[in-house]
């Protein structure tokens, strides 16, 4: 009795009368009849029913990776995700690409991520006319982009050689410094990279910032507190200023006028500083409510903006000459779920860019003192924030170890402003004073008699307090001036 030849289950053949072997009709579909026939001519055979089974498969899992890759654009949480568009294939090297994308279905803010660094990115700033973007990490590198295409042109040797706290710039783009946790500052040329100087001190430098005309370098010093002025070309001391703030000093800033230094710190305290006489201007202790983390002055000089921990930011007027003892301030809250970490002014201070913790970047309508709308995407920590001199772009540095550039370009067109707006029935105004055109809202009580902008308005108040302190005999400037004791 002849035996079955060994096959495939399900296919077996019979030997025919001349002795060659014929094949039995089978029931089996055709499809399935073509892969068992491609397997039957392998020199290695595999069981027909695992290589239906694998197909099966291999067709579901390139599914649910394509449904994997599609549903991050479908939800505004994942923004981040460089999903491609849905019709295209997704290749792993995509993901190292700079890519563009709207930031949530009803705000549209389109953005640009800018990879390269592999710690947390504490600093960023523009320079050579927007063209470029300038950073600092705790990778020990600074780097300097191109904005357009989000390519690194320039990695800064030698590097420190501890993690970079802060980097800064030059008004006219040709000079950089950073401060590091080597106990180190450094000053390179932007253009071909070269390391101009380097100083060192004996405790770490918590923050860097050049002054706008370039000549000057203002250090804020972690153990004594205190405040450092040196010259921005050779690095010589040009001031000490010991023990400026009961705690550690958290940042500072230079006038647009590079006159005056603003330092900001722990205790909650804000001081001005005159660079050349270290005569303290001004001082507003209790500040805040918690530590002051930033502060940014605008371009006229006129008022200084400050973020704190306590989740809000308060602009203050500081105007020179008309400095107040109880002068009044605007501040900005619901803005931020957590601590805030920086601000900057945009040029014409018609809006302020505020950076938190809760992983978001938030845009101020400085007139009406209310946020105006939130960039999130950011997958951890905003440390800081920069805006661009013609007000189109917005940059921020995060703990998620990226740099983002936001246009903003035509925010008053998207639909979450708009509906913002429509909700609280704005009308604009011009400021018979400065003519600078503000926004008013039906909501506010005193829409029909307000007739001055926000700063104009501010400037009245101190001087009339000014003028009620005079009449009384009280020196301006006789006593620290503190919120708390505001009536």
């Amino acid at each position: 009795m002849a035996s079955q030849s060994p096959g495939t289950p399900g296919s077996s053949k019979n030997p025919s009368k001349d002795g060659k072997e014929t094949p039995q009709k089978s029931n089996l579909p055709l499809s399935l009849l073509h892969i068992r026939d491609v397997m039957d001519r392998r020199p290695s055979k595999l069981p027909w029913v695992d290589v239906v089974r694998a197909c099966g498969r291999f067709r579901l899992s390139l599914l649910q990776a394509r449904r994997g890759r599609l549903l991050p654009t479908l939800n505004p949480l994942a923004i981040g995700d460089e999903s491609p568009p849905p019709d295209s294939l997704w290749m792993p090297w995509m993901a190292q690409k700079v890519s563009w994308g709207d930031q949530e279905p009803l705000s549209k803010i389109p953005f640009k991520i800018m990879r390269g660094h592999e710690h947390i990115v504490t600093s960023c700033n523009f320079c050579v006319d927007d063209a470029k973007v300038l950073s600092g990490s705790y990778d020990c590198t600074v780097k300097l982009w191109d904005a357009m295409d989000g390519s690194i042109v320039r990695e800064f040797e030698p590097v420190p050689e501890g993690p970079v706290l802060e980097c800064s710039v030059t008004a006219d783009s040709r000079r950089i410094i950073a401060t590091s946790y080597d106990k180190t500052v450094r000053a390179w040329d932007l253009e071909t990279g070269k390391l101009l100087w380097k100083l060192g001190h004996e405790t770490f430098i918590v923050s860097a910032k050049l002054s706008p005309d370039g000549k000057y370098v203002v250090l804020g010093l972690d153990v004594d507190h205190g405040i450092f002025i040196i010259d921005a070309k050779d690095s010589t001391t040009v001031s000490h200023i010991k023990d400026p703030h009961m705690m550690t000093l958290t940042a500072c800033c230079f006038d647009p006028d590079s006159q005056k230094v603003a330092s900001v710190s722990f205790d909650r305290s804000i001081k001005i500083w005159d660079v050349t006489s270290q005569a303290s201007l001004l001082t507003i202790t209790k500040a805040h409510n918690n530590a002051i983390s930033n502060c940014c002055f605008t371009f006229s000089g006129h008022f200084l903006c400050t973020s704190s921990w306590d989740k809000t930011l308060k602009i203050w007027n500081v105007h020179t000459g008309e400095f107040r003892n109880r002068g009044a301030c605007v501040t900005l809250m619901q803005g931020h779920e957590g601590c805030v970490s920086s601000c900057h002014f945009a040029r014409d201070t018609s809006f302020l860019v505020s950076g938190g913790f809760d992983k978001t970047v938030a845009i101020w309508d400085v007139e009406e003192g209310y946020r105006k709308l939130s960039l999130k995407g950011h997958n951890d920590w905003v440390m800081d924030v920069s805006v661009s001199s013609n007000k189109k772009w917005i940059l921020s540095a995060s703990k998620d170890r990226t740099v983002r550039l936001w246009n903003i370009e035509e925010i008053d067109q998207i639909p979450l402003v708009i509906e913002h707006k429509k909700t609280r029935g704005s009308t604009v105004k011009q400021c018979e004073e400065c003519d600078r055109p503000f926004s008013i809202y039906e909501s506010d009580i005193f829409s029909e008699t307000v007739t001055k902008c926000v700063f104009c308005r501010m400037n009245a108040t101190d001087l009339s307090t000014e003028a009620s302190q005079s009449s009384e005999g009280e020196p301006s400037l006789s006593r620290e001036s503190s919120p708390d004791e505001e009536g």
